[in-house]
């Protein structure tokens, strides 16, 4: 019964939320205007290199499980996936709706063949406090689902669901913990 509570309180939450976001189209230049998460990545690599050599990484290939302390010579192919996360091609620029919050930003893809389905940046005061990401990729040989998640100094966190025709399915999951 409690669960039930709880999910009633935590629907009602979601939905205050987003009532307070209101859909934004169109910046003054009459273009859409993307969050830079290639930049964003490429700035934070960089400064997690010299702040953060070594992390707590979990690393979960369906179901086992190893975690290790290890050094990160290369955060740039570490946050790859965000970076392949950019949604600021031309071609795209009609592609996404940008709902603007007090506590941050999201851009929903309107066309579903496009891999970055949903990109949130939450913001305390113009500063990043983290980014959500949902790509899919689906066609005829295999779908892939991906959940990247990023609080800076804090964690990462890379999930990946993908079902190969013929093969099966393969559940990822790396988790890294900042010290």
């Amino acid at each position: 019964m409690c669960w039930y509570k709880s999910g009633r309180i935590l629907l009602l939450f979601l939905l205050l939320a987003a009532a307070s976001c209101a859909p934004e189209t169109k910046n003054d230049k009459g273009q859409l205007s993307y969050f830079d998460i290639k930049k964003y990545f490429a700035d934070e690599a960089a400064r997690l290199s010299k702040k953060y050599p070594h992390i707590t990484k979990t690393v979960s290939y369906n179901g086992q499980q190893e975690t290790k302390s290890v050094a990160i010579k290369h955060w740039q192919q570490e946050l790859n996936l965000f970076i392949e996360s950019d949604i600021n091609k031309p071609a795209w620029k009609n592609s996404y709706i940008i709902y603007k919050c007090d506590t941050g930003i999201t851009y929903l893809n309107v066309d579903s063949t496009l891999h970055t389905r949903q990109l949130t940046v939450l913001l305390k005061k113009d500063k990043v406090t983290g980014i959500k990401v949902d790509n899919v990729t689906d066609n005829m040989l295999y779908q892939t689902t991906e959940s990247l998640v990023y609080y800076p100094d804090s964690l990462y966190v890379i999930e990946k669901h993908q079902k190969v025709r013929l093969l099966g399915r393969n559940d990822y999951k790396i988790t890294g913990k900042f010290k």
